[in-house]
């Protein structure tokens, strides 16, 4: 159905920076929303940044104003820029899309495998 696979990971310095890419693939009708998640250890997983279809987006209040969401819809990727990065932001990263399958007549949640990102002080 659709294929989310996300790169850019790593181990990074606190201050530093990465950047996260999610390429969605396979029988797509449509994408509405692409986000992106994390779960650090011990904790439940939780909203970073999403984009509408629309191209609005919403952050976490953690991450507002160091982290930057965008999307290329000929692409059909989205990515993630992290700025500023503190060891608290340490988790795996997870893209998250809202799709719907050319065989479907809804739309349904879609996940990747996640991409581990590493701050040390």
């Amino acid at each position: 159905q659709v294929q989310l696979v996300e790169s850019g990971g790593g181990l990074v310095q606190a201050g530093g920076s990465l950047r996260l890419s999610c390429a969605a693939s396979g029988s797509i009708f449509s994408l509405n929303s692409m986000g992106w998640y994390r779960q650090a250890p011990g904790k439940e997983r939780e909203l970073v940044a999403i984009s509408s279809s629309g191209g609005s987006t919403n952050y976490a209040d953690s991450v507002e104003g160091r982290f930057t969401i965008s999307r290329d819809n000929s692409k059909n990727t989205v990515y993630l820029q992290m700025n500023s990065l503190e060891p608290e932001d340490t988790a795996v990263y997870y893209c998250n899309a809202v799709a719907r399958p050319k065989r479907l007549s809804q739309v349904q949640n879609f996940w990747g495998r996640g991409t581990q990102v590493t701050v040390s002080s």
